[in-house]
């Protein structure tokens, strides 16, 4: 199965520019780069074990969905996680 692409108004700016060769270097590109590689990693670190309980049910979604999506299931689960505590997952009741 593929899947397309959904890209917003921003990601799309920069492909377009990317595609023009309307692209500048950004000046100290290394110390950013560095600093973006530094965040990441820290950000990533996973250095706490959260053992939970959930239903069958809802376990057989959850690895469907990283199925579809192409990764582990307790990958999935962790950045659903992450993006609650961070404010980036929103309900939609």
């Amino acid at each position: 199965m593929t899947r397309k692409i959904r890209y917003d108004d921003e990601e799309l700016e920069i492909l377009q520019a990317l595609e023009s060769g309307s692209l500048e270097p950004v000046a100290d590109s290394m110390q950013h780069s560095e600093e973006h590689r530094a965040a990441a990693i820290a950000t990533f670190k996973k250095d706490q074990r959260l053992n939970i309980r959930i239903s069958s049910r809802d376990l057989k979604n959850l690895q469907a969905r990283a199925l579809e999506e192409g990764i582990p299931y307790q990958t999935l689960a962790a950045s659903l996680v992450h993006k609650y505590v961070s404010g980036q997952l929103v309900n939609r009741r």
